[in-house]
């Protein structure tokens, strides 16, 4: 095992003790929990842009539906949370897949201005719609109980839930890359015509990892609903699919601990700033969005991970 992947396994040991830890160490429950979703959020849709290549202006839908669905069921029907779970990030994958099937024919600009023209529709279905509470979105939804023993209304026992979901995820994800079905996306990503020529069917592939990506986003949306309470027009809003773009962006596409980093920065800023300069914490996360572009072209996990590998390549020299 050399260096780097021994730096990288004590990094990855180092954030999980510390989310272990963050409630005994002071560190605002509520606060960690917004943060894990919206990083989950942002590694799900890191799966179809970082090893697919496929840029999505459409995200905020299967986030925001998964968030809706999760709220009605538990709210309206009193499902259990991980019942309303299940629901949520299946009708985020079945609107993943009817997505993909329309979109995926396309490449590059046109496939993503057809998952953004399909995401407002779905914005415009949950601002009329009965059941989503228009403008005032679904309120006071509560947690419950899960698997009818753990309750959920404690922020620890919560707390707890949303780590290991998101731990499981981030592995999960972490699999479906290394296995050959991840190897067939990043060829599809760096080369898709010798994909094609090497007899691959490439919109089958394309179609699961948007399906894969849709019902994850589905299952942070659902997460999000959860621990907030509610659901609202911004969790399906195309500025929302802005956010994971920003958020991936910021730590580095194709990396593993990019977006969750890009995540951690966006809604750390957002909720230190919001009450200090209100709506100008937007043009403050641009510019600093600008600087790291411009300074880190890879994103910042994404240019320490080549300077780890410039190194290794002149250890090997």
């Amino acid at each position: 095992m050399n260096s780097s992947v021994k730096l990288v396994r004590i990094t990855y040991l180092a954030v999980l003790a510390l989310l272990l830890v963050a409630p005994l160490i002071g560190l605002y429950p509520v606060f960690v929990m917004k943060l894990l979703c919206f990083a989950l959020f942002a590694c799900a849709f890191n799966l179809l842009l970082g090893f697919t290549g496929l840029l999505s202006f459409g995200h905020a839908a299967f986030f925001g539906s998964g968030a809706y669905v999760a709220g009605w069921f538990i709210k309206a029907q009193g499902w259990p949370p991980e019942l309303a779970m299940l629901a949520a990030v299946a009708a985020a994958a079945f609107l993943g897949l009817l997505f993909g099937l329309i979109a995926i024919r396309r490449q590059g600009i046109y496939f993503a201005m057809i998952t953004l023209a399909l995401a407002q529709m779905v914005y415009f279905i949950c601002l009329q719609a009965p059941f989503t509470g228009g403008e005032d979105g679904l309120q006071g939804v509560p947690r419950g109980r899960l698997f009818g023993m753990l309750v959920l209304e404690s922020d620890t026992t919560m707390y707890y839930l949303v780590v290991a979901i998101f731990v499981a995820s981030f592995l999960a994800i972490g699999r479906i890359v290394t296995s050959p079905f991840g190897q067939v996306l990043k060829m599809i990503r760096e080369n898709e015509p010798r994909a094609v020529s090497l007899g691959y069917e490439v919109e089958r592939y394309k179609l699961l990892a948007f399906v894969l990506s849709a019902g994850l986003s589905g299952l942070a949306g659902a997460l999000k609903t959860l621990v907030m309470g509610f659901a609202t027009l911004t969790d399906v809003h195309w500025s929302m699919s802005g956010e994971v773009i920003l958020m991936s962006l910021l730590g580095g596409v194709g990396t593993f601990f990019g977006p969750v980093f890009g995540a951690g920065v966006v809604i750390a800023l957002q909720d230190t700033l919001a009450d200090k300069v209100g709506a100008w914490v937007t043009v403050i996360i641009g510019a600093i969005f600008v600087v790291c572009v411009l300074a880190f072209r890879k994103g910042v996990v994404g240019e320490l991970d080549a300077f780890m590998e410039r190194r290794r390549a002149r250890a090997a020299t």
